[in-house]
């Protein structure tokens, strides 16, 4: 390894010396542990003795041999600090870990699985003027087993590959799959940065499922946390009885998680957490990452009246632009809710480097619109334009994520004002109005059969719901609107420029009407036209009297749950709009 570059944070493979590896018939163990007055291994094949790991390189890298250790054994290293303290930990190199409440590091050979994706890898983009719909899903609790158990990473794979291609996605974002010790955080605390959690089986399994998604025509998305750590003792906490990872000073170094905080300033660190994104990428295929909590990164605890973390920043472009050269088709995607500019801007022209930006004011001001009575709904019409004021400023992608799922909120559906009935029209509006609007898709699991029970990850959704007429019909809208969003290019290829979106009409306040256009590279027009209130309306789409106009979806027909009649006949000039409704027309 360079261990000049490991130290002044320029590493992106760190994990292929450090860790556990193996080589030729056994396996080779190094720990970086600069604190440590000495470190041991101890596992399934130490016979119940102690492994004395010798210091190697400049002194702060331990390393042993173990002749007998196999594929699938457990191990972890016994630090003895220099205090005199002695702290047993798992590997933070560790490509697997025992499951919950167990915590040993797993030995797993990264090799062993031989991907048949070529042709996916060897033609991917970063979907720039291409479709991205993503469905984002937490792979525990969206199907579970007859008695309500984990399936794994090879028995999910039939199931989700042909959901997701009946229901119109082409890529979907699992929440965290690094290992956890607690449910309920999600994955968003971790322990094993490089272990592919064991709720859901090995390494190996992980890479099955991501080469047959790939097999599919499906690209998959992995979440990953670069901001702070579990603080469970066997975990990177004070690692070598020192703060190696994190602040040493609690005024910075913890969370509003409760969690640890990464020392983005220390070479060491940057090396770790950029050698961690890499090694999702390269070695699992993963075709993109999206990075949580960024504005904790840029600001000092996320609070800009705290000033900006320079340091952090410079980790942020040092990784983004490596990951961009070493590869160059990769999705990288910032949650980030600041202002802070140019966050979707090459590192070379003065930006953090990254390829999306979710847009969180348009998935609050949106929310916030439907969740409001029809009758106040013309004094807030505003809410619906003011997020293509600032679009062109970033490469957005349009989010109604977990997040707005859970801890009360409700569910997306849930969102809508007014009754049960109510519900289901406006849901079918809102998200037509979503995939007109510019910027790529990303939706949770569930939304899409209009789920109104708030995301639980100890089970699975409520897939009973597709036997309830409202819900089936729902989950069919959904389906028919990913179809059209992925076969026309007006949907997408010009999804950041200023040539393919238009207003027609932001400004008919009283009657709670809006009216967008969106324009492909070869000359496909699309319009939709919205009455987001409560009452019928008359419009009028004048200008184009003269072009031949194709009804593509009414959020009103029977088909959906609506009232109009499927095969009812538009005239342009004398529309009339139903309460809560959405027209789609291609023009030619």
């Amino acid at each position: 390894m360079d261990f000049y570059s490991f130290y002044t944070g320029n590493n992106f493979d760190v994990y292929q010396y450090l860790g556990a590896h193996r080589d030729g018939g056994g396996w080779v163990f190094r720990v970086f542990a600069p604190g440590a007055a000495r470190v041991t291994l101890f596992g399934e094949f130490t016979d119940g003795y102690e492994y004395e790991m010798n210091r190697v390189g400049d002194g702060n890298f331990f390393e042993v041999r173990a002749e007998n250790a196999r594929e699938g054994m457990s191990y972890f290293h016994k630090i003895y600090a220099k205090n005199g303290g002695v702290v047993d930990h798992c590997d933070p190199y560790g490509f697997g870990m025992q499951l919950r409440p167990e915590w040993h590091s797993v030995l797993r050979d990264l090799s062993a699985y031989k991907f048949n994706d070529n042709k996916w890898m060897s033609t991917r983009t970063d979907c720039k003027n291409k479709p991205l719909n993503i469905y984002e899903m937490h792979l525990g609790s969206w199907c579970r087993g007859k008695n309500g158990e984990w399936l794994s990473y090879t028995e999910i794979a039939d199931k989700l590959i042909d959901y997701l291609k009946k229901s119109g996605y082409n890529y979907v974002e699992f929440l965290p799959l690094s290992e956890h010790p607690c449910d309920e955080s999600w994955g968003y605390q971790n322990t094993g940065f490089f272990a592919p959690t064991s709720r859901y089986g090995t390494a190996a399994q992980l890479m099955e499922l991501i080469d047959r998604l790939h097999q599919s025509n499906i690209g998959a998305i992995i979440d990953f946390v670069p901001v702070h750590f579990a603080v469970d003792g066997y975990g990177m906490s004070r690692y070598d009885g020192t703060s190696l990872y994190e602040y040493p000073s609690s005024d910075v170094g913890v969370s509003e998680w409760g969690s640890c905080n990464f020392m983005h300033s220390r070479g060491e660190v940057r090396s770790f957490l950029q050698s961690c994104a890499h090694y999702w990428l390269r070695e699992f295929h993963f075709d993109g990452i999206r990075m949580d909590a960024i504005s904790r990164i840029i600001y000092w605890q996320g609070e800009e009246n705290r000033g900006v973390n320079g340091n952090a920043v410079d980790f942020i472009k040092t990784m983004n632009r490596g990951l961009k050269e070493r590869l160059p088709s990769c999705m990288l995607i910032a949650e980030d809710s600041t202002s802070f500019p140019n966050v979707t801007k090459p590192v070379d022209q003065g930006g953090l480097g990254y390829d999306y930006k979710w847009d969180m004011g348009f998935m609050n001001d949106t929310l916030n619109y439907f969740r409001t009575a029809p009758e106040y709904r013309s004094e807030n019409y505003h809410k619906l334009t003011f997020s293509m004021m600032y679009y062109y400023n970033e490469r957005y992608l349009l989010p109604f994520s977990h997040d707005e799922n859970v801890h009360g909120k409700a569910t997306i559906l849930q969102k809508m004002n007014g009754g049960y009935d109510e519900k289901f029209p406006q849901g079918r509006a809102l998200y037509l109005y979503m995939y007109i609007h510019p910027g790529k898709k990303l939706n949770f699991m569930g939304g899409e059969i209009g789920q109104l029970r708030e995301w639980d990850e100890s089970r699975e959704q409520d897939w009973d719901l597709r036997k309830f007429p409202k819900h089936n019909s729902f989950y069919h809208f959904m389906t028919e609107l990913n179809r059209l969003y992925l076969s026309h290019p007006a949907f997408w290829e010009h999804d950041h420029e200023n040539e393919g979106f238009r207003w027609i009409d932001c400004n008919n306040t009283e009657n709670c009407i809006y009216a967008i256009e969106r324009r492909g590279g070869d000359g496909e027009t699309l319009a939709a036209v919205f009455n987001f209130g409560n009452s019928p309306k008359k419009y009028a789409l004048g200008e184009y009297s003269n072009r031949d106009v194709t009804v593509l979806l009414h959020t009103d027909w029977n088909d959906f749950g609506g009232d109009t009649p499927n095969n009812a006949k538009l005239d342009i000039s004398e529309l009339t709009l139903p309460p809560f409704s959405g027209i789609l027309f291609e023009i030619k």
